[in-house]
């Protein structure tokens, strides 16, 4: 079963930054879509940043500029750096990660989550 694990998160001061990882805990064959979602208390679950198979990207309109989603498909990782975070950034910070693998084909996978939390 394939897992992801994100890390990077805790606390920031605003307008600092901060960079999530998103690995995979056992050798998989073909990752195509890597998203970034975050969810904040209270609110739904957003799409932050998405890169498809082919390194085509997009952010949503609140982190254009400031975050950048990238991925590294010899170390089966994927990453989000985040700039001039501000306090309204302050979520839980989510990998979504579509997967193919020999035995179950190609399938989304989720991460844990890693909290996010910008002071003013």
């Amino acid at each position: 079963q394939v897992q992801l694990v994100e890390s990077g998160g805790g606390l920031v001061q605003a307008e600092g930054s901060l960079r999530l990882s998103c690995t995979t805990s056992r050798t998989v064959f073909v990752i195509n879509t890597v998203t970034w979602y975050r969810q904040a208390p209270g609110k739904q679950r957003e799409l932050v940043a998405d890169m498809s198979g082919d390194a085509n990207t997009k952010y949503a309109d609140s982190v254009k500029g400031r975050f950048t989603i990238s991925r590294d498909n010899a170390k089966k990782s994927a990453y989000l750096q985040m700039n001039e975070l501000k306090p309204e950034d302050t979520a839980v910070y989510y990998c979504n990660a579509n997967i193919w693998t020999p035995d179950h084909g190609s399938k989304d996978y989720w991460g844990q989550g890693t909290q996010v939390t910008v002071s003013s």
